[in-house]
């Protein structure tokens, strides 16, 4: 993915997780490790009848949940800690409803397990999704990914909302209003300012903050991210990971545009969403979130994260774009102006 000219990011130092997990993996969970020996106690307790079927580690086991593949056709998932045991409960009831109903194949839910073997959450048993995550170099075709991409996400967002889960703790609002973030990302700026354009940043999330959603609730995915995107010869194969899920603003959907896509391939992941300038600002301002909350937090904890100045790099790159006037590039920690 290429980096605009007006970013400088460090080139030497590894992508740090998602922000929200950088925040909530300070929460460890006062239990046994969460490794295949754990699952297979839960398993051999709970459901004997896979006592049988060989437990394994996967490429990418995830950070938020643990996953282990069970046997052949099953998965084991795990939350890692109690902001993300409140989504089993969630998944398990509406991704029957919604599964059925999307052009992919999303997770299916065989069994539930309780807590036990000294650990204290809820946790699921899958159906085994084949595919590897949308790492740049396994996309064929960059375009038509997005544009997959955004076939789901309008099935998703047509789908009846009765009843479904708005916005709260169980996906850290994702759907609801910027403005829950407001502090936070003026903080994370404060943090940065020397490091950043601040005001080009303040500018970013001042005309997010001042558009609304006016539509009615929608079903969103909340996580529209590489890790919960499967490809198999190239192409979109499965989306994963439904835990931020919800109904309310699908802005939130739109960060992939930047945490993904770039040139022709964002170009054509707006153009076949259709959204408004409104969703788009708004899904900007959610990138830039994210972007600014990692890297300064980052910058506590001495993890360096390529991956966010990019992105904000782009969020910046694209806010400017409809305004000559605004300017100012982003350095990344330790380089200098050329």
């Amino acid at each position: 993915m290429p980096l605009p000219a007006s970013v400088r990011r460090p080139q030497t130092h590894r992508m740090s997780d998602d922000p929200d997990r950088v925040r909530d993996s300070a929460r460890p969970i006062d239990a046994r490790p969460i490794d295949a020996r754990l699952a297979r106690d839960l398993v051999d307790t709970q459901f004997p009848q896979w006592a049988d079927e060989p437990i394994t580690g996967v490429p990418v086991g995830g950070v938020d949940n643990r996953t282990f593949r069970l046997g052949a056709d099953l998965s084991v998932r795990l939350p890692s800690a109690d902001w993300y045991a409140d989504q089993v409960a969630k998944e398990q009831r509406w991704l029957p409803v919604l599964g059925p109903q999307l052009p992919l194949p999303v997770p299916v839910p065989v069994a539930r397990g309780v807590p036990g073997s000294g650990y204290p959450y809820s946790w699921s048993v899958y159906r085994w999704l084949e595919g590897e995550t949308a790492a740049w170099g396994r996309i064929a075709d960059q375009e038509e990914f997005a544009r997959a991409l955004v076939r789901f996400l309008r099935a998703l967002g047509s789908l009846d909302t009765a009843g479904g889960p708005p916005p709260g703790p169980h996906n850290f609002f994702r759907g609801g209003p910027l403005t829950t973030y407001d502090e936070e990302t003026h903080r994370a700026i404060e943090t940065l300012r020397s490091r950043i354009p601040a005001a080009a940043a303040e500018a970013v999330w001042a005309d997010a903050l001042a558009t609304t959603w006016v539509g009615p609730p929608v079903w969103f995915h909340g996580d529209v991210a590489e890790g919960n995107l499967l490809v198999r010869d190239g192409r979109l194969a499965a989306v994963i990971d439904f835990g931020c899920c919800g109904v309310g603003d699908p802005a939130c959907d739109v960060v992939v545009a930047w945490t993904l896509f770039s040139g022709a391939s964002r170009a054509a992941f707006r153009a076949e969403l259709g959204v408004d300038p409104a969703t788009w600002a708004r899904g900007r301002g959610w990138a830039l979130w994210k972007a600014l909350i990692s890297i300064a937090a980052a910058a506590d904890s001495s993890e360096l994260t390529p991956d966010a100045w990019r992105v904000l790099g782009d969020v910046l790159a694209d806010h400017a774009a409809g305004d000559p006037t605004r300017t100012g590039g982003v350095r990344a920690p330790g380089e200098g102006a050329d």
